[in-house]
């Protein structure tokens, strides 16, 4: 990996670029994401089939267009994407053309259905759904040195930090309007502008429909005073090391991203408009029906890991519509996946 071998002293920016995208970068890896983390996607089924009935909404929003377009960003190896088309009615999958964008090579038994791209396709109508994508969009970050001033932190691909010049220009005024740092010795901010820019890009391929950005996430009354940069390997949380062995990852600020007319709400808020609440079956079935019983009882547990606080219900949906109400308002009928 480029500056690994002379000890190069980088931003975090272009370090988390290089170990996460780079030729032999963390994404390329052909066990992908799954082998190293469990989102709402690998989590349960019932995800997919929220995420189904949501582009159902849209389709209904849009009225029934010829073509109805679905875009998986960042799709990993195709879970989201091919879980969707799988719980969509047949009369919706029927009219919808797939899209999976990622960096790595096409999976060998992906569906035949879903196209496999490097970037969103433009002018889509329909749903662009983005599930823990934001994170991985890298950013530089900032930490307050002993005189107070805001400096860019520099690694070196073993992951030894050192601070470089103060914080300037653009990224300095993000910082003083999305994420202020007190003049105290070791704070920390992540600075999201390439996030905004990423995804009012991404926002900009949807014609008409809705695009949705879903992350784990922090808002301005709410900012961490160390910043969230992280790395994950193999399931554990461990030192963010632009080495090309771990994800590296850092938290959202939603509202940052957010374009005019967006909405923003926790995951547990979405679901269960989406209708997956997590509620126990009723012990009757238990007598009635033991082995319905059973399976309802599994699926109670996964829709409760789903919507649960301090885990996966505290992700943040950034809801953004493009020409079409916003679809998890009451619709008047809601066409439900097989």
């Amino acid at each position: 990996m480029a500056g690994e071998a002379t000890g190069e002293w980088r931003g975090r920016r272009a370090a988390a670029e290089a170990a996460l995208y780079g030729p032999d970068g963390f994404y390329r890896r052909p066990e992908g994401p799954a082998g190293h983390f469990r989102t709402s996607v690998h989590a349960s089924p019932l995800f997919a089939g929220a995420v189904a009935r949501l582009l159902c909404r849209v389709d209904e929003a849009l009225g029934g267009p010829e073509v109805l377009d679905f875009v998986d960003m960042a799709a990993g190896r195709g879970e989201l994407v091919t879980g969707v088309l799988d719980a969509l009615p047949a009369g919706v999958a029927g009219r919808t053309r797939a899209y999976a964008v990622e960096i790595a090579d096409r999976p060998a038994d992906l569906d035949h259905r879903v196209e496999w791209l490097t970037g969103p396709p433009r002018h889509i109508t329909g749903l662009l759904f983005a599930n823990e994508w934001l994170d991985n969009v890298p950013v530089e970050v900032a930490e307050v040195d002993s005189a107070g001033v805001p400096r860019l932190v520099l690694v070196r691909a073993d992951g030894t930090e050192r601070l470089g010049e103060p914080v300037a220009g653009a990224e300095a005024e993000w910082l003083a309007r999305w994420w202020p740092l007190p003049a105290e010795e070791g704070l920390r901010a992540e600075i999201g502008g390439p996030r905004d820019l990423a995804w009012a890009d991404a926002v900009g391929s949807v014609g008409r429909g809705l695009a949705v950005a879903v992350d784990y996430g922090h808002t301005a009354d709410a900012r961490p005073l160390f910043g969230t940069l992280t790395g994950f390997r193999e399931g554990r949380e461990t030192a963010p090391v632009p080495d090309g062995s771990c994800d590296i990852t850092a938290h959202v600020a939603l509202d940052a991203c957010a374009l005019p007319g967006a909405r923003l709400l926790p995951q547990r808020e979405a679901l269960r408009a989406l209708g997956i609440t997590g509620a126990r079956p009723p012990l009757a079935l238990a007598s009635s029906r033991p082995a319905a019983y059973v399976r309802a009882l599994a699926s109670a547990g996964e829709a409760a890991e789903l919507t649960a606080a301090g885990g996966l219900g505290d992700f943040g949906w950034l809801l953004q519509p493009v020409g079409i109400p916003d679809p998890l308002g009451p619709p008047e009928t809601d066409p439900q996946p097989d």
